[in-house]
């Protein structure tokens, strides 16, 4: 089977090493690509969010299945235009991909169908925030309505705080844009997971859990990033959360999607809190996390080909999702400056003495002519590994970037930490 993967970062990269272990899989195409996926998939040129690009791209291409990776072509309509055309494809309908494209419209959606999350309050104006304020203690969450990257949310600890940043996000000075809304939210406090669930349009089955680490410094410090590492154990919650989140989340999300004329098929990415209270959802992402995907696919025993293809038809009570015991790790290695400015072009080297058991994922790079890899995005590679527990997988990993070296490189040496203290 031809498959097509669009999208050009580790999350795609990782799935493209997943699905070719497959043996119905014979070619994957991924567009755009990056210097690491052109080693074990043809690369094509491609503008991620232009619809009609990916058409002609699909027309001429005529995989007999595809998997769309980031936000942006979902919130664009690339699966509503190959669906029109008859196409298998993977991933949740324009209307439906609002879950992530729309802070407002989630947590709306989430108080219609009593999901668990945080009080919030949509405003589409400066002043609509400073009379909205008034109703939250000093501590609150300013978060951008739209796609914003991962960068589009600020954890403040004051009004006068807040206040800041909705200045700078109506005004375009923060996310480098105007934003005609945004959400203020109540501060929860709790340690973070990320859930997956993949649904079909009828129900939700639980793939796996992970744990992100955001801050681009050690200790969780600094400015929020796309995701400087995550790792997936058995232990992240226990079995009865598990299911309880399944019913209580995912499934309501199906459910309601369904009954809204805006059926939800796809992986579900839930950010959870898990407060005092029980857990509560921070956002949802209608797509496979990244650096999550990473350190989930290391764990997936069941084919993947089989998993996406059970979504797309409606098959999914009929299948299995098996994960391999213990644990997976992924550390984001960095240019210097991310998640500010950086510079592109620095060479990479090491990556062929990476020892065996290790994948190194390129999220940002580019092969040259002759088959030099460079650097070619804030976060360039993500090295992952698995093991029987966390600390066997970290030690395989940060042995492996021991090897790896670029101008500028920075990555966390904490990642896992909450697990492991």
């Amino acid at each position: 089977m031809k498959v097509l993967v669009i999208g050009g970062g580790g999350r795609e990269h990782a799935l493209i090493w997943a699905l070719r272990r497959s043996d119905r899989v014979s070619e994957v195409v991924c567009a755009p690509g990056n210097g690491g996926i052109a080693r074990i998939a043809r690369c094509e040129p491609l503008d991620v969010g232009d619809v009609e690009a990916a058409v002609r791209l699909v027309e001429r291409e005529r995989p007999e299945f595809v998997v769309i990776g980031p936000e942006v072509p979902l919130a664009a309509g690339v699966v509503d235009a190959l669906q029109e055309r008859g196409i298998r494809v993977f991933g949740p309908a324009k209307a439906a991909a609002r879950l992530e494209s729309s802070k407002a419209f989630a947590k709306d959606f989430m108080r219609r169908w009593g999901i668990p999350t945080a009080e919030y309050a949509v405003c589409d104006s400066f002043e609509a925030v400073l009379q909205a304020l008034k109703r939250f203690p000093e501590r609150v969450v300013v978060k951008a309505d739209g796609l914003a990257a991962g960068k589009g949310v600020v954890l403040c600890e004051s009004h006068e705080e807040a206040i800041r940043a909705a200045e700078e996000m109506f005004g375009g000075a923060l996310l480098g844009s105007k934003v005609e809304s945004l959400v203020l939210e109540e501060t929860l406090d709790g340690p973070e997971v990320s859930y997956f669930a993949v649904c079909d349009g009828k129900i939700a089955v639980n793939l796996a859990f992970a744990q992100d680490h955001k801050r681009v410094g050690e200790g969780d410090t600094g400015p929020n990033t796309g995701g400087m590492g995550a790792y997936s154990t058995d232990f992240l919650v226990s079995e009865a959360i598990s299911e309880w989140l399944c019913a209580h989340v995912a499934q309501r999300v199906v459910d309601g999607m369904q009954a809204e004329g805006t059926p939800f098929q796809g992986v579900l990415f839930t950010g959870l809190m898990m407060t005092a209270d029980g857990p509560k959802v921070l956002e949802f992402n209608t797509r496979f996390g990244d650096p999550e995907t990473e350190a989930v696919m290391l764990r997936l025993e069941t084919d993947l080909l089989k998993v996406l293809e059970a979504a797309v038809e409606g098959r999914l009570a009929e299948i299995s999702i098996e994960l391999k015991p213990g644990a997976s790790v992924c550390v984001v290695a960095a240019s210097a400056g991310y998640p500010g400015k950086y510079a592109s072009g620095h060479a990479i080297s090491g990556l062929e003495s990476v020892a065996g058991g290790v994948e190194v994922f390129h999220a940002g790079t580019a092969q040259l002519d002759g088959g030099k890899i460079v650097t070619a995005g804030g976060r360039v590679l993500a090295v992952t590994a698995e093991g029987a527990d966390l600390k066997v997988a970290l030690a395989k990993v940060y042995g492996a970037l021991g090897e790896i070296a670029f101008e500028g490189m920075q990555y966390r040496r904490d990642i896992g930490w909450r697990a492991l203290g």
